[in-house]
């Protein structure tokens, strides 16, 4: 269990300890069924996993028409996350962010309409639109939260700075960023800022994006319909040396007789009680083996070992192509 911010009404957001990431059951990464995706989300509530986390732009817009149909006949087992602010070409490029108030309610009505349901659990502004106030973003959303269309509130990508101001608007219950063994940034000063305001964290992408599974060795790993061949990351100078950090990582994983993602995945879920994982997958092999990761109870030796292993700013190449879209 973890226990997130509190919503405008003092509500605290109580949550599985990992969460299931969907934006690969419709995007992304290469090939996707949507049948298997389903079982993957039945098979996540079996288990315990109550968090499903979305976003109008996977598809653009299948994604959120997918948990839709997915959750029918489960809603009350469900925290359904989905995002705005990411606006989309009709090539399904994304073109600008968009936090203006009337993009706002016009977004969550149609995320309301895709997912079928009354009431979205968790709101979040995926980026931050340098154009628009964010105190203009966030009281028009705090007047979806009054009108009981949208529960609590969050930001993706947002700087500690930027949290602030949000949150002297309308409560933030939560704020997601990468987070991972590879991607520590979050470490400096944005966890600090949440913990003494009070609001939780959602790590995205806790495996770096399938980095630390250990099965992806080299660039031609990706598939050519894979967007990660475009992250800088993945660049194969960039990615021999992260390859080599993984290594690392594995070995520590071989002791403990885990998988490399299991460990990589339960050193995330052992930075805090306030803090949400939400690995993506969209097969029930890869989500029964990420549950897993929950059972393990790291002692700080092992700890310790896996943070000087993959040190703060360790990993080669940023984590974008153009790192602009990051609230810094």
């Amino acid at each position: 269990m973890r226990k997130l911010g509190k919503n405008a009404v003092g509500d605290v957001l109580v949550t599985s300890e990992q969460g299931l990431g969907c934006m690969g059951m419709s995007q992304f990464y290469g090939a996707w069924d949507d049948a298997e995706s389903i079982r993957t989300i039945h098979r996540a509530l079996d288990l315990g996993v109550n968090v499903l986390d979305t976003a109008d732009m996977y598809g653009p817009y299948t994604n959120e028409e997918l948990i839709g149909r997915a959750v029918r006949g489960n809603r009350d087992r469900v925290v359904l996350m989905t995002k705005f602010g990411n606006v989309k070409g009709p090539d399904g490029r994304v073109i600008g962010v968009n936090g203006t108030p009337e993009y706002v309610k016009a977004s969550c009505e149609g995320s309301l309409r895709r997912l079928g349901v009354e009431t979205i659990d968790v709101y979040c502004q995926h980026r931050v639109d340098p154009d628009t106030p964010i105190e203009e973003t966030f009281g028009a959303l705090a007047e979806l939260v009054q009108e009981g269309k949208v529960r609590h509130l969050a930001v993706s990508e947002a700087s500690a700075a930027t949290v602030r101001r949000a949150h002297a608007v309308t409560p933030v219950t939560a704020v997601q960023t990468e987070y991972s063994l590879v991607s520590r940034d979050p470490e400096r000063e944005l966890l600090g800022t949440l913990r003494e305001l009070g609001i939780g964290f959602i790590a995205y992408a806790p495996l770096g994006r399938g980095m630390l599974t250990g099965r992806i060795r080299s660039f031609g790993d990706l598939g050519a319909d894979d967007f990660r061949r475009s992250l800088p990351r993945f660049q194969p100078a960039n990615l021999s040396q992260n390859t080599a950090l993984v290594r690392e990582i594995a070995a520590a994983a071989e002791a403990r007789g885990v998988s490399v993602g299991q460990l990589a995945l339960a050193w995330v879920l052992a930075q805090g009680e306030d803090v949400l994982a939400i690995p993506g997958t969209k097969t029930v092999a890869r989500l029964e083996e990420n549950v897993a990761a929950g059972q393990l109870r790291l002692t700080v030796e092992e700890l310790e070992r896996l943070s000087k292993a993959a040190p703060p700013g360790a990993a080669a190449g940023d984590r974008y192509p153009d790192m602009s879209g990051v609230d810094r």
